[in-house]
């Protein structure tokens, strides 16, 4: 499950194909905008604050920590616990995957996911994520990340980049593949030439 800023998507996959896709109509951008609206800052802070101190469960977040909350103009920043932070974000993580639920139901596949499900995106990478879609779905979730990456690992074993390394992963590996494979009937005048040249780079 991707879990992006615009729509978070999902694919179901067994005996290594892909079996369902999904799209939700909740993603991170609803959650910063509903910090924006419940803490009265522009969505600006509001994203800053998501990103650096915000808790998708509330219980893990202690009340006796405290961040500071720029307010709109010139009016001075004022002081809130972590804690109620949580309490803004968890409902709507809550309502995200109770969504993905009812669409893993609905594909008839929800029983099969013996290997549980695994989260990526920037919106994934939240405190408390993977604790409260534990919850919600009563089966293991963990955090995917790049993995065996050379050279920026440090910049790309993040879940933001799953996505994007996983397709240039796949890409690789299907032109790999390709090249393996005796070009059959190609031929060497102009007409083969394209079928193998469509051949090697579609």
């Amino acid at each position: 499950m991707d879990l992006g800023g615009g729509t978070p998507d999902l694919a179901v996959c067994t005996e290594g194909a892909i079996r369902h896709t999904g799209v939700i109509p909740i993603a991170g951008d609803q959650v910063t905008n509903d910090i924006a609206m419940a803490l009265r800052t522009p969505t600006a802070h509001a994203e800053e604050l998501k990103i650096k101190y915000a808790c998708a469960l509330a219980q893990l977040a202690g009340p006796e920590e405290t961040i500071k909350v720029p307010s709109v103009g010139d009016r001075a920043p004022r002081s809130l616990s972590r804690q109620a932070l949580a309490e803004v974000v968890e409902p709507r993580y809550d309502e995200l995957f109770t969504l993905v639920q009812s669409e893993l139901r609905r594909s008839g596949l929800e029983d099969l996911l013996a290997a549980g499900i695994v989260l990526t995106g920037g919106t994934a990478k939240m405190e408390g994520v993977v604790d409260l879609a534990e919850e919600i779905f009563h089966m293991p979730v963990r955090l995917g990340m790049p993995q065996n990456i050379q050279g920026l690992a440090d910049i790309v074993n993040n879940p933001i980049y799953s996505t994007g390394v996983g397709l240039l992963l796949y890409g690789l590996q299907q032109q790999q593949e390709n090249r393996n494979v005796p070009k059959k009937g190609a031929g060497n005048g102009l007409l083969g030439r394209v079928r193998q040249w469509f051949q090697n780079n579609l």
